[in-house]
């Protein structure tokens, strides 16, 4: 099978999982194309004449039995410009939806991005979303949408797109269930690792009140502050370092993989502060090695984990947090949460399965 992959706006989360796809097929005959996830608004909307009109036009125009594209891709002025597109089976991945992001003071508040995201969909044969969140919200988000234009809003748009939608997760790498045994360090207190982008929606505010707790309360711990840094730094990254220097262990983006992994399979925690996630990999990845999760009763985290490593308050984080610091060192002090159905060892056969139905049936 011949299978032409688009991700238009090549962000980690995305990279990771069209290497796993690829991976995970080697009989398949992959062309993948991608466009550095940098300048977003001319990425989403220029991504279509980057690639229809550009150097890799003759790669587009070759036979293919099926195309994936992420919903980043103008998919649909991509055909327009390139029409051979169009005659092809079509899956379309949801990492995330532009209707669901918490409003920044700095973005740029445009519907554009939205609409592309509805066009992109209506071009799928099958649309797959990360997370039933995921796939909610981009629901809700198109339908109020298309309830404010004025006229001429065709039907059943958004029930077209429900039809044909699914839920299924970015998996797990294989070898992430079979981790190499570090020895852990010999620390007394409470290892948190807390990792992600860091920007306004991942709840840095939040950190620093729970860390402020933990200081009141007297709990013994140390800090993994991980993650991607931008042009533009959240100010509490600085309050962090500064307030609370003599918490942290590591600071900033590991790039060597097996250390990263390393310095989560030796945390007793993991905590997400995040007031936007479609399906939490970094979390996902924490409790594979061992972390015990603990993530906000919110978004896609209901899905993924029990009632147990959900919090409804900052509050109730710090509690949790200082009852496990309590049982350091004690049989079951960490709370172990299979991940093993998210493996793409475990999630192959529903990928193959959808690739295949959807070449099928066109």
């Amino acid at each position: 099978m011949r299978i032409l992959l688009l991700s238009a706006y090549d962000a980690e989360s995305h990279r990771r999982w069209r290497r796993g796809l690829v991976a995970a097929f080697p009989d398949w005959h992959w062309t993948v194309l991608t466009l550095p996830p940098r300048y977003f608004s001319w990425r989403i909307r220029g991504n279509s004449l980057s690639w229809g009109m550009g150097a890799e036009r003759p790669v587009l125009e070759q036979p293919y039995d099926l195309l994936i594209a992420t919903s980043m891709t103008d998919l649909s002025a991509l055909r327009g410009l390139v029409p051979s597109l169009a005659a092809l089976p079509t899956l379309i991945y949801f990492h995330e939806n532009q209707f669901a992001y918490p409003k920044s003071g700095q973005a740029h508040q445009s519907v554009e991005p939205q609409i592309l995201n509805i066009y992109t969909a209506l071009c799928g044969d099958k649309i797959a979303f990360n997370s039933a969140f995921n796939r909610r919200t981009f629901l809700d988000g198109a339908a109020a949408l298309l309830n404010k234009l004025p006229d001429q809003v065709p039907p059943r748009v958004v029930e077209q797109i429900a039809e044909r939608s699914l839920v299924l997760p970015v998996p797990l790498e294989n070898d992430l269930f079979t981790p190499p045994q570090a020895p852990r360090e010999a620390f007394a207190g409470l290892t948190i690792s807390w990792a992600a982008r860091w920007e306004y929606d991942k709840g840095l505010d939040r950190l620093v009140r729970i860390l402020d707790g933990l200081e009141s309360s007297g709990v013994d711990y140390q800090l993994n502050l991980l993650g991607q840094s931008f042009r533009t730094v959240p100010a509490e990254i600085g309050e962090i370092q500064s307030r609370f220097a003599h918490r942290l262990q590591r600071v900033g983006y590991i790039e060597d993989l097996n250390e990263y992994r390393a310095l989560l399979a030796a945390s007793d925690v993991f905590l997400s502060t995040a007031y936007h996630e479609f399906q939490g990999l970094a979390a996902m990845e924490a409790a594979a090695l061992g972390a015990s999760p603990l993530v906000p009763n919110a978004m896609a985290y209901p899905e993924l984990y029990p009632d147990s490593c959900l919090y409804d308050s900052e509050a109730a984080a710090m509690q949790r947090l200082r009852s496990v610091a309590g049982r350091k060192g004690t049989e079951g002090a960490r709370s172990a949460v299979t991940m093993a159905q998210y493996s793409w060892e475990h999630c192959r056969a529903a990928y193959s399965d959808l690739i295949q139905s959807i070449v099928s049936s066109v």
